[in-house]
């Protein structure tokens, strides 16, 4: 059983007032009325009532920055644009927004000490946020009952603690549209991925979605997730995805060249995607082309216009995301945000999944405290709140949220995912375009992949 830390105990935040207290008030009412609110500065709107003051509430945002692998900043740059933002209307339903934030650093450590932190501070939830280290951040949230709220996804236990509350469907979804989308055209697919803990259940994700369309299993390229060269495993993926140079010599210039043609390499390396393709760019033959694809968080628009635009090596690709292209007009509120609350701020990129996944963190973390109305928001509000059913609709962004018992997946590796929606695209004239109108639906994938795995 969790506590909620130091936080005040469960029940009403309106306690029933006694009736010397309600005296109290309206003697106070009565004499500001009497003297004039305007020569009183103690005589403001008194709190509880129509337009009253509301205590601020405290959230934490964190994402790992100026390490040598994944770096997330634009997380709690967005997030302290939202606050700004909600602040200078009037915070959420009259409560000052206050964000705490803090650098991960891409290590168990790390994430372990923004937790404690979390908890230290008495944030009421922890939003929006990127880290691989589930097993070292989530244990301490859980013991003080705060919620991890729209997490980027990219650890397991995102989707398996009941404290938390995914806005998407993660690493694994986007794996699972993958399959889908390249069994399509892949006759052969190499997957280069971290050796990691969270990279090992991706092999098994993308082959349930190959195996539906009846193809190969992938070829399994691991690798460190912070090399400066990836020549040996780009060499291995094209041999897997079958453009291996021997086979010229065996089939024939022309034939190895058709056989190329049908295989795809995709690569799930966060930020070292673009270095991976650097390297494959280099070893890969004019005359044995393969299709490349990647998921988004690995392959964005930022990259792909730092890297040539249409010009550049991912014309072509196929991309899977969690949400619409950057170019959808529903993405205009948050745009809107940035133009006013972080102009400037190279740390936000509108294109960046990162920050559309903090935007739709705090778009249901808005809704959640406006539906509550109260003076005072703890951890145990939001949680109640959320296991109650409140429905959540993120402007199209996403499927409308939920994360009731019944809305979950059934599939024990991945049971805290309720946004089973992934959305395929494709690198068309140097941007990231719609290959299918709306979402795709994973569901199936996923539970494939768990019964196998």
């Amino acid at each position: 059983m969790t506590g909620y830390g130091g936080q005040r105990p469960r029940g009403s935040t309106r306690p029933r007032r006694s009736l010397s207290s309600i005296s109290t008030t309206a003697t106070v009412f009565a004499a500001c009325s009497a003297v004039g609110a305007g020569l009183l500065t103690g005589c403001g709107v008194l709190p509880g009532v129509a337009g009253g003051s509301r205590e601020p509430i405290t959230v934490m945002t964190w994402a790992p920055d100026g390490t040598s692998a994944t770096n997330a900043p634009g997380m709690p740059a967005m997030a302290k644009a939202f606050a700004r933002w909600v602040n200078a209307n009037g915070g959420i339903d009259g409560h000052e927004l206050n964000v705490l934030t803090c650098n991960e650093h891409n290590t168990p450590a790390g994430a372990s000490d923004c937790a404690r932190r979390a908890v230290k501070e008495r944030a009421v939830a922890v939003v929006g946020s990127y880290s691989q280290y589930g097993s070292a951040f989530l244990p301490p949230l859980e013991v003080a009952g705060i919620p991890y709220l729209g997490g980027y996804g990219i650890s397991d236990q995102e989707f398996t603690s009941a404290l938390s509350y995914p806005v998407n469907g993660g690493q694994a979804a986007l794996i699972a549209g993958s399959g889908r989308q390249l069994a399509q055209d892949c006759e052969q697919v190499s997957l280069v991925r971290p050796d990691t803990i969270a990279g090992d259940v991706l092999p098994t994700v993308l082959d349930a979605g190959l195996l539906a369309a009846h193809r190969e299993p992938v070829a399994d390229i691991r690798t460190t997730e912070d090399a400066g060269d990836y020549t040996a495993e780009a060499r291995r993926a094209l041999a897997g995805a079958g453009a291996d140079p021997a086979l010229v010599g065996r089939i024939g210039r022309k034939a190895a060249a058709q056989k190329a043609g049908k295989g795809c390499v995709t690569a799930v390396l966060g930020d070292r995607t673009e270095t991976f393709f650097d390297s494959f760019r280099r070893v890969e033959s004019d005359e044995q082309k393969v299709r490349v694809a990647s998921v988004i968080g690995s392959i964005g628009q930022p990259l792909i216009d730092r890297t040539g635009g249409k010009d550049g090596p991912f014309e072509g690709a196929y991309v899977t995301g969690w949400y619409p292209e950057s170019d959808d007009p529903r993405w205009d509120p948050m745009k809107k945000v940035i133009r006013e609350q972080a102009f400037g701020d190279n740390d936000i990129d509108a294109a960046d999944a990162t920050v559309q996944t903090t935007w739709i963190a705090y778009t249901v973390l808005k809704k959640l405290v406006e539906s509550l109305g109260q003076d005072s928001v703890r951890a145990v509000d939001v949680v109640r709140t959320l296991n109650k059913g409140v429905i959540v609709n993120t402007g199209g962004l996403t499927p409308d949220l939920r994360w009731r018992f019944e809305d979950m997946l059934a599939a024990p590796d991945f049971p805290r995912v309720v946004n089973r929606q992934v959305t395929f695209q494709v690198v068309r004239e140097g941007r990231l375009v719609a290959l299918k109108k709306g979402f795709t639906d994973v569901s199936s994938t996923l539970e494939t992949s768990a019964a196998n795995g």
